[in-house]
């Protein structure tokens, strides 16, 4: 079976979810004042990155870096042509240096200067990719994230869902999300925190203290710490067409039960990040390469019977059925990130035609990091889809249990939340690079 779902779900520019304050449709299980947006929870949300031309990110950050010296060692005319313009960025455009980031800040036709390093990013969920960090390439970075992005920082990222996704409403990463959906409309971006070094927790002032008070009792000390809010939010989150939608048990055992599964859903989308275990499955159930993959695949297929994945001639097993099925948006993950691949493996466009421009730049096979990427993948896909039957009992528990709902935490005065909390921080105590070398203090 031929990858498929690339062309769209890599051009998708739809806007996110609606913007707070949308009226939430009553749930079916549970009763209307039960359930509590996200938007409520965590306020400060950011739209997702909108790069403005494909070719300044993917899966290979050689590719990028060969993309970059054509781009930058073309003539006046070509170089316009390679760039694809847009409204907000062109060639001749000066912008403000990404925090973080000593990328030049003048004109690129005038001074491209040397190619920054690529960042690892997430593009969307599951996949993680590269990005070129250069404010001049990118129309909408979101700046407030770089700025909030460190060894301490989660991003929560929603998904647009669809009937028989497999997994969690929500991906949570250490690595800067790009909020990309694989279908359907992208979802924003909420930082845990909103500022470096892990201060000033993006949750409704007083949540942790008014769940602390309730839910304390025989609790472990940590289970209600910022990170222990977000690890029930991914265990409890549901998908809706307005976003994420959370309800709030006042059982203390499920609030436990809820962040210790939320906890191993965190491990394992994390993939051994900040000094984390890397996902590994039981050593009988473990990926391997049967067959060597070849320099260039077009085709993937799995083969339930055998449990394994063809890659073109190459072979790879035992990949359970439930690793080949899982979805987000409607869209099979490893079928969407192995179309990615080859078609950067091969110069062409996500859906399969040769481009014109830099997007055919750098192509240079199957590089060994992919396979072993492809490992991993089919591994955290598998051990997600094995918490499925947690997943279900947790749900079943807020079905029948008392929850805390929006007017308790009306009375406590978490809510409404605030403002001031919906907008970014004030984080800088530095300057940042402004247009053509010109610094400010934020």
């Amino acid at each position: 079976m031929p990858a498929h779902g690339t062309a769209a779900a890599d051009g998708d520019e739809k806007a996110p979810f609606p913007p707070p304050g949308t009226p939430e449709p009553p749930d079916g299980l549970l009763a209307p004042d039960g359930l509590l947006s996200l938007d409520e929870l965590m306020p400060w949300s950011v739209r997702p990155l909108r790069t403005g031309r494909a070719w300044v990110s993917g899966p290979d950050p050689e590719a990028l870096r060969a993309r970059w010296e054509r781009l930058a060692a073309a003539g006046p005319a070509e170089q316009e042509r390679l760039f694809a313009p847009t409204r907000s960025r062109t060639p001749h455009v000066s912008v403000a240096a990404l925090p973080g980031r000593s990328a030049g800040t003048g004109r690129f036709a005038r001074t491209p200067g040397p190619c920054p390093d690529p960042v690892r990013i997430l593009h969307g969920p599951y996949d993680e990719q590269w990005l070129l960090p250069d404010h001049r390439l990118i129309d909408a970075a979101r700046p407030e994230l770089w700025r909030v992005a460190d060894g301490r920082q989660l991003f929560a990222v929603e998904h647009s869902a669809a009937p028989g996704d497999s997994g969690p409403a929500l991906s949570v990463t250490t690595l800067l999300p790009d909020g990309h959906s694989p279908a359907g409309r992208p979802g924003r971006i909420r930082p845990l925190y909103r500022r470096p070094g892990g201060t000033e927790p993006n949750l409704a002032p007083g949540l942790p203290e008014l769940l602390r008070e309730r839910l304390g009792g025989a609790a472990e000390p940590d289970a209600f710490t910022p990170e222990a809010v977000l690890a029930w939010v991914l265990a409890a989150a549901r998908p809706s067409a307005t976003g994420p939608r959370v309800p709030l048990p006042a059982d203390a055992e499920v609030w436990s039960s809820g962040v210790a599964l939320g906890r191993e859903l965190m491990r394992l989308q994390l993939r051994g990040a900040r000094g984390g275990e890397r996902p590994r499955l039981p050593g009988g159930r473990r990926p391997y390469v049967r067959a060597a993959l070849p320099a260039r695949p077009t085709e993937l297929v799995h083969d339930a019977g055998d449990e394994a994945l063809i890659v073109g001639d190459g072979r790879i097993s035992p990949v359970p059925s439930a690793a080949w099925e899982f979805t987000v948006g409607g869209v099979r993950v490893l079928e969407l990130w192995f179309g990615r691949r080859a078609a950067a493996a091969t110069g062409r466009g996500p859906d399969g035609a040769a481009p014109d421009g830099l997007d055919a730049v750098g192509a240079r096979g199957w590089p060994r990091e992919w396979t072993s990427e492809l490992l991993e993948l089919i591994t955290v896909l598998a051990l997600l889809d094995g918490t499925a039957g947690a997943r279900q009992e947790l749900r079943a528990a807020l079905g029948t249990g008392p929850l805390i709902g929006p007017a308790e935490l009306r009375a406590a005065g978490v809510l409404p939340v605030p403002s001031s909390a919906r907008r970014p921080a004030s984080v800088l105590g530095h300057q940042e690079e402004g247009p053509e070398g010109q610094f400010a203090l934020l």
